[in-house]
Formats: C-alpha cells, structure tokens, sequence
C-alpha cells in the first residue's frame, strides 16, 4: 500500500509493516526513481505556467534575501 493511500489513523500499522533494514530502503528508493522517471517522461510539454512559476519564485527569493536592507531604507527619509 502506498503512502497516500494510508487513512490517518492506519499510519503507526504502515509504518510498523515497512523494512527499515538497509536492502529495504534501497529497495524502496529504487522502485521510487523507477517511478519518477516515468513521470517525467510522460510528462507533457512545460509552458507558460512552468516558467511563470519559477519567475515567481525568483522574484520571491530575491525578496526574502534583500528584506532586511529593505527593511533599513524604509525608515530613511530622503529631504
């Protein structure tokens, strides 16, 4: 059963049942790339969307970094 399929209140049950010995995580994380690289190529073609969103993130980024000399030049008065 996959993770997402697991209702609240089954969690502690699923986790008890999974191999947390060293051949089961990377058996697990073997099936996981398996399965990503089949997302991705299946995926459809990136657009307008995609690179609005990475924009968006850029513009947000930059922000977080340059607030707290933003932060100092609001207080300034410029006379």
């Amino acid at each position: 059963m996959k993770l997402m399929d697991v209702k609240l209140g089954q969690l502690p049950t699923w986790l008890a049942m999974r191999d947390f010995t060293p051949r089961g995580i990377v058996g697990a994380l073997r099936r996981g790339e398996g399965d990503t690289t089949i997302n991705i190529s299946t995926s459809r073609k990136g657009g307008l969307g995609g690179i609005s969103m990475v924009l968006a993130g850029y513009v947000v980024v930059s922000y977080i970094w340059s607030y707290s000399h933003l932060k100092h030049d609001r207080h300034r008065k410029y006379h």
